[in-house]
Order: C-alpha cells, then structure tokens, then sequence
C-alpha cells in the first residue's frame, strides 16, 4: 500500500451517501502548501538525504529481489 504507481479514484458512492468535500481542489493546494512552509522539520531530512538509510533499512532487500528477476 502506498507504493502504487497510480491511483483512480471514483467518489460517486460516498457522494450517493451525501458527502461533499469540505475544500475545493485549489483551497486544499494552498491549504497543503502553507503547511510546508510552516513544517520545514518534516520535509528537510526528506531534501538533505537523511531518508536513503531508512529506505535502504526497510526496502533494501526487496529491492535487490527485484532487480534479479
């Protein structure tokens, strides 16, 4: 899960059910841009690089599973 490379979504039956988007498209865009900014901590060990151990630690192996196939 997570690692799909696409996802198509169709939200018809929750809306069938009466459900409506609290933010349009754009609201939800800036809302999740500002948060970013605001959020340096979480995204700057992602840009400096310190994520590749973590990645190797938990995928490392699968990957090189992969790769021999």
């Amino acid at each position: 899960p997570g690692h799909d490379r696409r996802y198509s979504l169709d939200i018809s039956k929750i809306r069938a059910l009466g459900w409506e988007p609290r933010h349009s498209a754009e609201e939800a865009i800036r809302q999740t841009a500002q948060w970013y900014g605001a959020n340096e901590w979480w995204w700057r060990k992602i840009k400096s690089g310190e994520f590749k151990a973590y990645y190797q630690e938990q995928y490392g192996k699968r990957l090189a599973e992969t790769a021999e196939k």
